[in-house]
């Protein structure tokens, strides 16, 4: 266990030596992404979960740059991106990825995001569905809860300008959560606006083949959420990994397995 805690951090450190790139969006907003990979294999965009930074997917990049040209990006608030004032939507977020692939000219993708990288996927899927070839959704759901649940959360970051110790402790399994509290990385105190996103009604609009994995002891995003997406989604499959939310960590070769066999 403190082999994994101590990878844990490895992948979610903030200083790193790294070949950082920068975009701009039309609203101005600085969005900070990395490319691996050679060019002319096909693009794959990983988004990350909500406090993290790109390196979340260290572990994968040396065996998915064989095969994909690997673009990862760091949300808004998080990472070496900017943060932006005033409060952004899921919508928001689904445009930063869009306006990130046209600055690259890269026409089609597939896209694999994990908890808030999910909802992202799940949007591009929607509204975007010319842009995404084949579609991962990790440990994320298309509805948290009420809106008046996550005014609370956004007021008590607001105050703390801070992730509360629950937070980590639903995200991590144990033994990975001191870790978690200290290689996590900054975030914008408007972060939590998309949690209220409710995509439920519309996931069958989906034509993307789609892979929904969920991990059984998630107390985040549900292994029941999971289950609902892949039910919502013509044809798409599911899978369960014994696990809590950072799954491609936590179960690091059960997850980079099914996302190749899945893509390839």
């Amino acid at each position: 266990m403190a082999r994994k805690a101590r990878t844990l951090l490895a992948v979610l450190r903030e200083e790193q030596m790294t070949d950082t790139l920068y975009f701009t969006t039309g609203d101005g907003f600085r969005g900070a992404y990395q490319l691996d990979g050679a060019e002319g294999l096909p693009a794959l965009v990983l988004s990350n979960s909500i406090a993290t930074n790109f390196h979340m997917w260290d572990p994968q990049i040396a065996r998915l740059s064989e095969s994909f040209r690997i673009l990862r990006y760091d949300f808004r608030g998080h990472g070496a991106s900017g943060v932006t004032s005033g409060a952004f939507s899921i919508d928001r977020l689904g445009h930063d990825v869009l306006e990130l692939l046209d600055s690259l000219q890269i026409a089609r993708a597939h896209f694999c995001g994990l908890s808030l990288g999910g909802f992202v996927g799940q949007w591009l899927g929607i509204h975007a569905p010319e842009r995404i070839e084949r579609l991962i959704l990790s440990n994320t759901s298309a509805h948290l809860g009420p809106a008046s649940y996550f005014n609370e959360q956004i007021r008590v970051v607001l105050a703390s300008n801070a992730l509360t110790s629950d937070t980590a402790a639903c995200l991590c399994a144990t033994g990975f959560r001191s870790q978690y509290s200290k290689a996590r990385t900054r975030s914008s105190p408007n972060f939590t606006r998309w949690c209220a996103a409710d995509l439920r009604r519309t996931l069958s609009v989906i034509t993307a083949p789609t892979l929904v994995i969920g991990g059984i002891h998630d107390k985040v995003t549900l292994a029941s959420h999971s289950e609902e997406i892949a039910a919502a989604i013509p044809g798409a499959k599911l899978l369960l990994l014994p696990g809590v939310h950072l799954l491609n960590v936590e179960r690091l070769e059960e997850f980079i397995s099914a996302v190749m066999q899945f893509l390839n």
